[in-house]
């Protein structure tokens, strides 16, 4: 057996028994580390976030690069635990915490696919999960499907991938792209809904967008399954509260009326990104250069 499936497995064995303040405790210690010993990923993070908030440096930038990581480091210990939690009890720690969700639950109720598209911020999966817990409470099949990147070695991914569907999510692999689209399109067509972390071009053929005062690509996917199904897609930013408690907003939806309003929608995503990502910088999870 590999030694990162091993060590991956032994998380999500061990973790969920561990006392949350004590597991709370050891992760943030590693992202404090991560953080004194730099590296690529940090020093690309870095990079990022100086761009989040211009002017920012020195002390102040290390402060909220350390804060980045322990925010980096809490996700990763929620994703060991997480799958011991109760849909219930994920929804109670984002009651009073979650805004602008009432919109993409109507269209749904009337029969309308939705596309939330978020970035690389808080804990995806528990805005997810909370999400999937609104749609059963509002009489909703509790149902969604996503996209994961594939990981190396490929023992990993699948242990991924039975992560992810432990939590309720339909999985596919983005290098599968046929599956992939027709998984997505079946899922708006029939009203349903569709989350697609979106802030990194992965097919090298996005659209050019400003972001953060610099030209980068952004996946074209979320704007084109709208003009292509006729879903609502809205941005939407989770973050992170204390005492282990999150939060998520969704903005108004970014219209799509057809193919030809595909690349002005993405940008409008990058401009909603920018907003999202500027109200929490330090749950801004992008340790990855951004794509050109």
């Amino acid at each position: 057996m590999n030694p990162a499936e091993l060590g991956f497995g032994a998380a999500w064995r061990v973790l969920r028994h561990v006392p949350r303040p004590v597991a709370g405790l050891g992760f943030e210690a590693g992202g404090d580390l991560a953080a004194r010993r730099g590296g690529a990923g940090v020093a690309r993070l870095r990079a990022n976030l100086a761009r989040v908030v211009p002017g920012l440096a020195g002390a102040e930038l290390d402060r909220l690069v350390r804060a980045a990581m322990r925010s980096y480091a809490r996700y990763w210990n929620e994703a060991f635990r997480l799958p011991a939690l109760q849909p219930g009890t994920i929804h109670a720690g984002m009651h009073g915490a979650a805004t602008g969700i009432g919109p993409g639950i109507a269209a749904m109720q009337a029969g309308r696919g939705v596309v939330y598209a978020l970035p690389h911020a808080g804990n995806w999966d528990v805005a997810g999960v909370y999400i999937l817990e609104e749609m059963r409470r509002h009489g909703l099949p509790a149902e969604m499907t996503t996209v994961v990147e594939r990981l190396e070695p490929e023992s990993v991914f699948r242990r991924f991938v039975s992560y992810r569907e432990s939590l309720g999510f339909e999985i596919v692999a983005q290098d599968d792209g046929r599956a992939a689209h027709l998984a997505l399109t079946r899922r708006l067509r029939a009203g349903g809904l569709v989350c697609l972390v979106s802030d990194r071009d992965l097919t090298g053929g996005g659209v050019e967008v400003g972001f953060f005062g610099e030209s980068v690509r952004f996946p074209s996917g979320p704007a084109s399954l709208a003009a292509l199904t006729g879903a609502a897609l809205y941005p939407v930013g989770p973050y992170f509260l204390p005492r282990g408690r999150w939060g998520v907003t969704v903005l108004p939806e970014i219209p799509v009326p057809d193919r030809a309003a595909v690349r002005k929608a993405t940008q409008e995503l990058a401009s909603a990104f920018e907003e999202l990502i500027a109200a929490h910088p330090a749950d801004w999870h992008m340790l990855q250069e951004l794509t050109r």
